[in-house]
């Protein structure tokens, strides 16, 4: 039993060294590992695409294209979406770049703009959607996302202001779980009243003198609540004639992940992705209708 137990952790640390060496960035350009990678994000790109064309365009009309104003939709809570899924989809880029070895300037030029390129193709199916058309709005949003990124990349060589996501249920799916989605995780890409979305500012790199932690953030969060469609008309008239649509404004304590030190790349990267997630931790919230909160603990 005792050496069966022994084989199988040595088996794990020499998959764990195997797996820390292969996610360490290379020093100079690795041409194996940029093939690698210029083959793996075409293949997931472009997979990813024609998955959403038969789920979410298929079975709807086809139109000339077209552009909509769906600006004032959602109390903008789809364009924070926008910002959020930009940057993070170029960070990931941008880093996917760095392995490879790849100086700056290409990890920005052809990594960051990862999100960016994505998103303007799912732009490009809502314009052709008789159900849907491009938004200009939306675009926005994304530079906006790929811009937070670069920009500080370019300024400081680091990101000290990452957006975040939180989510916790409300009763807004039930009344049309059609659209706001009728199992979790529907609901977290759908809900919009359950969603916040933040921007966590890292303390110490704003004030390197002092001694507060490196890992100590401070957020500031936006989410809407009582929306039920993306029209507010609609709301009042059909579906929750009681309900008020509002704005919500939270700030926040939070954890800046990819500041915990450790050598083992493998670790490096779980933090890296778990970095895009708001920690739950006590919050102040400032109601749009009027009126402030104190959260203990908020989702």
């Amino acid at each position: 039993m005792y050496i069966l137990f022994l084989l199988c952790c040595t088996s794990f640390l020499w998959a764990q060294k195997g797996l820390n060496a292969f996610l360490k960035p290379s020093d100079t350009l690795h041409k194996s590992r940029l093939k690698t990678l210029v083959i793996a994000e075409a293949s997931i790109g472009t997979a990813a695409l024609v998955g959403l064309n038969q789920v979410w365009y298929a079975d709807y009309p086809k139109s000339n294209f077209h552009f909509i104003n769906d600006n004032a939709e959602w109390l903008q809570m789809d364009k924070a979406g926008h910002v959020f899924s930009a940057y993070h989809l170029g960070s990931f880029g941008a880093n996917a770049m760095k392995w490879t070895g790849a100086n700056q300037q290409s990890q920005l030029l052809y990594g960051a703009t990862l999100g960016l390129a994505f998103l303007t193709t799912v732009e490009v199916f809502d314009g052709y959607s008789a159900n849907w058309g491009a938004s200009l709005g939306d675009v926005v949003a994304n530079v906006s996302g790929t811009a937070l990124y670069v920009s500080q990349e370019l300024l400081w060589k680091e990101q000290r202001i990452v957006p975040k996501f939180s989510f916790h249920t409300t009763p807004y799916a039930t009344v049309r779980p059609e659209v706001l989605g009728g199992s979790l995780p529907e609901q977290i890409l759908k809900d919009y009243n359950g969603q916040t979305y933040w921007l966590s500012f890292n303390v110490h790199s704003f004030a390197p003198k002092t001694k507060v932690p490196k890992w100590l953030n401070v957020a500031v969060g936006y989410g809407a609540e009582g929306m039920i469609t993306g029209n507010e008309a609609l709301v009042n008239t059909v579906f929750l004639p009681d309900s008020q649509r509002y704005r919500q404004f939270y700030v926040s304590l939070d954890l800046d992940l990819t500041k915990i030190e450790t050598k083992s790349h493998f670790l490096k990267t779980i933090l890296t992705i778990c970095n895009t997630i708001k920690i739950p931790a006590p919050t102040f919230e400032i109601k749009g209708s009027g009126g402030t909160k104190w959260h203990l603990v908020y989702f």
